[in-house]
This record gives C-alpha cells, sequence and structure tokens, in this order.
C-alpha cells in the first residue's frame, strides 16, 4: 500500500470521550502504521480549564501508532478555526488527511477503508470528501459503498487538490446558489442544510462543515460513503458544544472490512432514495419528538446550576 494519510483528531474538554475515541482508533487496522496528530485546543472559559488539562494530561500518554504529536493551542481557536487550520497543515505537508473529533467511535477497519479510498480515487477530480458515517438506512440491497452530494462531518477524509477549493467566506457560498441548487442542496428539503447556511451568516453558529459541504456541492462534488456506517457518534448526549441530545443518529458500527467501491463516479440513486426517506422520517412521532425536547431543556437547565 502507498503512503498512510496522516490523522487529525481534535479535541477540547470531554476526557471520556477522548478516550474512548482513541481506545477505539487504536483497535484499528492500520492504526501501528498510521501517523496521529492531535490538536488540542485551549479553554474559552475558566470552567473548561480543569476538564482541558485532563485532556491534554491523557493525549500526552497516547500509544499504539507510528508516531503521535500534541499540537496544544495556546488560545482558544473553537473547533471551527481549529479544524481549518490543522487539515489545512496535514494537506498542505501530506497531501491528504483523514479527519476525527473527540466522540467518534471507529470500525476495526474505519482507517483501512479511508486509506483504500484516498488512493483509490486520489486523481478523481469529482471525488472530493470520503465519509465514514451513514444513518441507519432501512433500503435492501444497497452497494457496500456508493457517492452521495452531502459531506457528512463524523470521520471523513479529502486531499489536497479537494480542500483548495474550500470557500469559508459565507456570502461567497450564497451568491452561487439559486432556488434549484437549495432544493437539491437541503436533500429536497428533508434536511436542514440550508437553514446552517443562513444560522451562520446570522453568527448563530459557527459551522466550518456546512461550508465545506456547500463548496464541494457548488463545485459539483462528490462524496463517498459507506452503506454501513463506520462510526458512531457518542457526542449527542448534552456535552457537547454544538449537540444536543438526542439519539436518532445512533447507529451500530460495521465490523467487517469493505471491500467494494465503485467504479462510476455519479450519485447512486437508491442510495439518495434511501437517505432521503431517513431523512423524512428520522424525527418520529409527536409524542418522540416532545420527549426529546423535553430532554434538551433539561440538560440546558441542568447545565447552568
Amino acid at each position: 500500500m502507498q503512503k498512510l494519510a496522516p490523522i487529525a483528531l481534535f479535541v477540547y474538554n470531554r476526557p471520556e470521550h477522548t478516550r474512548r475515541t482513541i481506545s477505539y482508533l487504536q483497535k484499528n487496522e492500520l492504526a501501528d502504521e498510521s501517523r496521529l496528530f492531535i490538536f488540542s485546543d485551549a479553554a474559552k472559559t475558566q470552567v473548561d480549564r480543569h476538564q482541558v488539562e485532563q485532556v491534554r494530561k491523557l493525549i500526552h500518554e497516547v500509544h499504539g501508532f507510528k508516531s503521535v504529536k500534541v499540537i496544544e493551542r495556546k488560545e482558544n481557536f473553537g473547533l471551527a478555526k481549529s479544524i481549518i487550520d490543522g487539515v489545512t497543515q496535514l494537506v498542505n505537508e501530506y497531501g491528504k488527511v483523514i479527519v476525527f473529533e473527540d466522540d467518534l467511535l471507529t470500525s476495526p477497519y474505519t482507517l483501512q477503508y479511508f486509506n483504500e479510498a484516498l488512493i483509490r480515487y486520489a486523481d478523481e477530480e469529482k471525488v472530493m470528501h470520503i465519509g465514514a458515517y451513514m444513518y441507519n438506512l432501512k433500503a435492501k440491497g444497497l452497494p457496500q459503498t456508493f457517492f452521495y452530494r452531502a459531506a457528512s462531518s463524523w470521520g471523513w477524509a479529502t486531499w489536497d487538490r479537494a480542500w483548495k477549493n474550500f470557500e469559508p467566506d459565507i456570502d461567497k457560498l450564497i451568491a452561487q446558489f439559486d432556488k434549484e441548487k437549495i432544493n437539491r442542496f437541503s436533500i429536497e428539503g428533508t434536511m436542514n442544510f440550508w437553514k446552517q447556511v443562513g444560522e451562520f451568516k446570522a453568527g448563530k453558529n459557527n459551522s466550518w462543515a456546512i461550508r465545506w459541504y456547500a463548496s464541494v456541492f457548488l463545485k459539483g462534488g462528490l462524496t463517498l460513503n459507506p452503506a454501513h456506517s463506520l462510526v458512531n457518534n457518542i457526542g449527542h448526549d448534552g456535552t457537547g458544544v454544538h449537540s444536543n441530545i438526542e439519539d436518532m443518529y445512533a447507529v451500530k458500527i460495521s465490523q467487517k472490512p469493505v471491500t467494494h467501491f465503485p467504479d462510476v463516479i455519479e450519485e447512486d440513486a437508491q442510495a439518495y432514495q434511501a437517505i432521503k426517506a431517513f431523512l423524512k422520517t428520522r424525527k418520529g412521532s409527536l409524542l418522540q419528538r416532545g420527549l426529546r425536547f423535553m430532554l434538551q431543556i433539561k440538560a440546558k437547565y441542568l447545565s447552568k446550576k
């Protein structure tokens, strides 16, 4: 196999999530041959300082990789700036990168999937992003991996040739959309992607991910995805800076290696319909929505006590 991609892991103030994320990564095929770069953001407030210090103590003891380099931010970057800076640094040096945050559990074959895909599609300009997470899709007979338009941020990889198209300026992105593009971008209104764009513009979120997806979409790019998720996000427990309490996106991690990759570089129509069907029904019944809302209110109340 060609040179393996470096792994970028972005951590902040959740020691237990970080510990679990790293323990799963250590069990990956190819972990001991991979370079790991851990980007640790500095505390935003005095309240966060103790947990940031706990995380930093933990990451300085990490082993099981070809090498481990810890980058401790001297000031608080915030997730968006930290990821943009770290990804840019690594793709400039290595030409490609695999990216994780501190709340993602992986399959033993996630790194293998990423590296094989990075090699296979290295020169395919249309393929701009490789995702490892996938919703709990109900459709039967989906291919093991497929191309799709949206870019998931829950474990992903890319190349320098694709990342150079990242446009951080939200106004430049918005100017390129019309009504038809907005509809396609938001999976025919089943996902709140365009709302996220508007919220970033209004200063209500600081998402790098929605700007990356918009950049990929506007370039006519595609993302590679597995039919059975190779990642599970454990951050939807109220501990994350950017996440709520919810379980609609919970998945069982695939324990099988990926052996099939598509030869035709185009969006898979069957997979698109399966994703759209999931997104239409993901929020559940009125009762389920009400219970989830009450849990979120309770978590916000307890966090302020």
